[in-house]
């Protein structure tokens, strides 16, 4: 509030071109910070709750408002709405009532007249609208009676500052001073939905509440005069992206801002063309397919909905995971999605190393880390089970502790182990949702990490994994080839949904290289277990340093495996061409990852690893990088022989062979990983978000009568 203040203190001491000058340094900062919501936000597509969709069956609906500021903008109102005439289009003039201009009542009157609306903007434009509650008492008494003077039913203030509590002293049925995203709006907080939405009055207010329409196309302002786009570009982008969703397409056009034909050019204003290519283009690219209202019959109709159309509120939500958070891409793209929409999630993790703080805030996700592990080293059933029953009970106490102080709505417990479920017991008894996150089928997995001879162990397992099922409420499967074998076990098809390890293009992105020593780099990240054949790897690699000198093998990941695929090294004589590295945060791997020649996927197709999906190969794909796979039955799933190279799964001899002929053609992998960095932007976290945050938001279901 302060900056604010200083901000409007300051301003009729400032030229424009200073301020503009300032915001525009600002801007730049604001914008690749908020690049991943901005100006698409894709937890924004969800739908309210029983939303029946558009009129006539309509695919989105479309709106246009124009704020008149000054006298340059009054004076360019009818030539306005003459060419939204001109192109079949009705929009709505907000004027400022007590501001730098009179508002002809000729002119409202023709604009109601031939079809368009008038609104109330703010009283007097200055900022000082909610300086005070008493003082928007009275203000508010003052802004009423211009609603009742022009017949006017719609408000927004200036500049977006709002209090939407404070807007039911207002007569409005609807306020239009939200948006769904916009970091360079002088308020933050976003109204973080494409739908119009219901804000209900307080008990014992005289008015019933009011709709509220958030702009979701970037204001013309925003995008030409502060960011100094030179074409519609992003309009056209977030409206094809809207109308996929069955959104609400609300732009704010300002007349002050428009340059007509004739006009000379200024730095306050830009080409009437930006706005008539935006209406252009919607009619020609969405004929019949778009319900064009005007703000107060959209109003209307919502209004009139049952239910009425429900804001989804912040939600409370915490995360258990036994692995260590700021490397498990899995789990940070779900809580940080929820994160940036507004929820609080609190994710209860492993530490890796004492120099990370136990308790941190990563990217608004609360990290806490319960239990150290340094290293993944577990050769035996005990040493792996114990740590696992500690960070059990310890999470259970901690979220039983926490909700009893603040209640969560929702607990995503991941596995590997299942039972880790039931740490979320308190939270359940007392009416949270509950979601299990299957990574790996801990049956198969155990078999795979401690020997398939170890039948009692495993029948244990499979009693565990059905009872862990029945515990939840919905279970997340990380692959279609696991769906029918987990569901036929558990017999909860009707309550699974599949989430591969989808790969977060906003961290997993083309980088420049910062590498340049004339080195061939071979790559491969994750766990170091049996099943992912990394001593497969090696053995391939003697051949490739043989042929290539230039050759080396990076190895960044931790587990049981680690020890003896070291002493492996030294066997075989790479001791000066294999080098091991800790784990990393994620996006360091991602820069790590943009830097190799090769990635390398070796699983054994004979073990776990034949059905275990890689998240690795989506991430090497989409940083451009070509990558040697085994050909595993789960990897043929999904991919192809144009996106990857695939090998004979346990060969070694086959797996050098391929890893040469990649390396030995360059042209060759530049073409796969074009195709790879295509096919990774499709099945990227992009298109899956918004299916989880639905998933998040489901309300839990009505027991079934006995």
């Amino acid at each position: 509030m302060l900056s604010r203040r200083l901000y409007y203190a300051l301003k009729p001491y400032l030229p424009w071109g200073t301020r503009m000058g300032l915001r525009r340094i600002l801007a730049r900062h604001q914008r690749a910070k908020y690049a991943a919501t901005w100006p698409i936000d894709e937890s924004t597509a969800t739908a309210p709750p029983g939303w029946p969709g558009w009129p006539e069956g309509k695919q989105f609906a479309f709106v246009l408002t124009h704020d008149v500021e000054g006298p340059e903008g009054l004076a360019k109102c009818r030539q306005l709405a003459e060419l939204e005439m001109e192109l079949g289009f009705r929009s709505s003039f907000n004027f400022v009532p007590e501001g730098a201009y009179a508002v002809p009542a000729e002119l409202r009157d023709w604009l109601v007249s031939n079809g368009f609306e008038v609104g109330v903007h703010d009283l007097a434009h200055d900022g000082k609208l909610f300086d005070s509650a008493s003082n928007f008492t009275v203000k508010a008494g003052r802004i009423n009676g211009y609603l009742r003077d022009w017949r006017a039913t719609g408000f927004r203030a200036g500049f977006m500052l709002r209090n939407l509590d404070w807007y039911h002293q207002l007569d409005i049925a609807y306020d239009a001073s939200t948006f769904d995203t916009d970091p360079f709006e002088p308020q933050p907080g976003t109204a973080g939905t494409i739908f119009p939405h219901w804000i209900p009055a307080p008990a014992g207010s005289k008015r019933p509440g009011y709709l509220e329409l958030p702009y979701t196309l970037p204001q013309d302002s925003t995008l030409f005069l502060l960011l100094q786009e030179q074409s519609p570009e992003i309009w056209l982008r977030k409206l094809d992206w809207v109308a996929a969703h069955g959104g609400m397409a609300l732009v704010n056009v300002h007349p002050d801002y428009l340059r007509f034909d004739g006009e000379a050019k200024s730095r306050q204003t830009y080409p009437l063309a930006f706005y008539r290519s935006l209406l252009e283009q919607l009619r020609a690219r969405y004929p019949g397919r778009f319900w064009q209202p005007l703000p107060r019959r959209l109003a209307d109709f919502a209004t009139q909905l049952s239910p009425r159309p429900a804001m989804i509120h912040p939600q409370r939500i915490c995360m258990i995971t036994h692995s260590f958070y700021e490397s498990d891409n899995r789990v940070t793209r779900y809580a940080e999605a929820l994160a940036a929409r507004g929820d609080h999630v609190d994710v209860l993790s492993l530490r890796s190393s004492t120099s990370l703080r136990k308790d941190e805030t990563i990217n608004g996700v609360c990290v806490h880390r319960l239990q150290d592990r340094l290293g993944k080293t577990e050769k035996s059933v005990l040493s792996y089970i114990l740590p696992t029953l500690r960070f059990f009970f310890s999470s259970g106490w901690w979220v039983t502790r926490q909700h009893g102080r603040k209640r969560y709505d929702l607990l995503h417990v991941h596995n590997i182990p299942d039972f880790l479920v039931f740490a979320a017991w308190y939270p359940k008894l007392t009416g949270a949702r509950v979601i299990l996150d299957i990574h790996d089928i801990v049956p198969e997995f155990f078999g795979s990490k401690f020997g398939q001879r170890k039948k009692g162990a495993i029948s244990v397992l499979l009693w565990m994994e059905r009872l862990s099922a029945r515990f939840a409420d919905h279970i997340i499967i990380s692959n279609h080839l696991w769906l029918e074998l987990y569901a036929k076990r558990t017999g909860t098809l009707d309550r699974c949904s599949v989430f591969i390890n989808n790969v977060n293009t906003q961290v997993f992105q083309p980088q420049p290289r910062t590498r340049d020593d004339g080195k061939l780099l071979v790559l491969f990240p994750g766990g170091l277990q049996w099943h992912q054949g990394l001593d497969i790897a090696l053995h391939a690699f003697v051949r490739v340093s043989r042929e290539l000198p230039q050759a080396e093998f990076h190895i960044y990941g931790d587990g049981n495996m680690k020890p003896a695929l070291q002493q492996l090294t030294i066997e075989l004589g790479l001791a000066d061409k294999v080098r091991f590295f800790e784990p990393v945060r994620i996006t360091e791997i991602a820069r790590v990852m943009a830097n190799a020649d090769l990635g390398v996927v070796p699983k054994r197709a004979d073990s776990f690893g034949n059905e275990a999906y890689s998240t690795k190969i989506m991430e090497f794909m989409s940083v451009g990088v070509p990558v040697v796979v085994s050909s595993t039955k789960i990897d043929r799933y999904y991919f192809n022989d144009s996106v990857v190279k695939f090998f004979v799964s346990g060969s070694a001899e086959s797996l050098a062979e391929a890893m040469l002929e990649v390396l030995n053609h360059p042209e060759q992998g530049r073409r796969m990983a074009a195709e790879a960095s295509a096919y990774a932007r499709q099945h990227s976290w992009d298109s899956r978000k918004a299916d989880y945050l639905r998933l998040v938001d489901a309300k839990k279901p009505e027991p079934k009568p006995a």
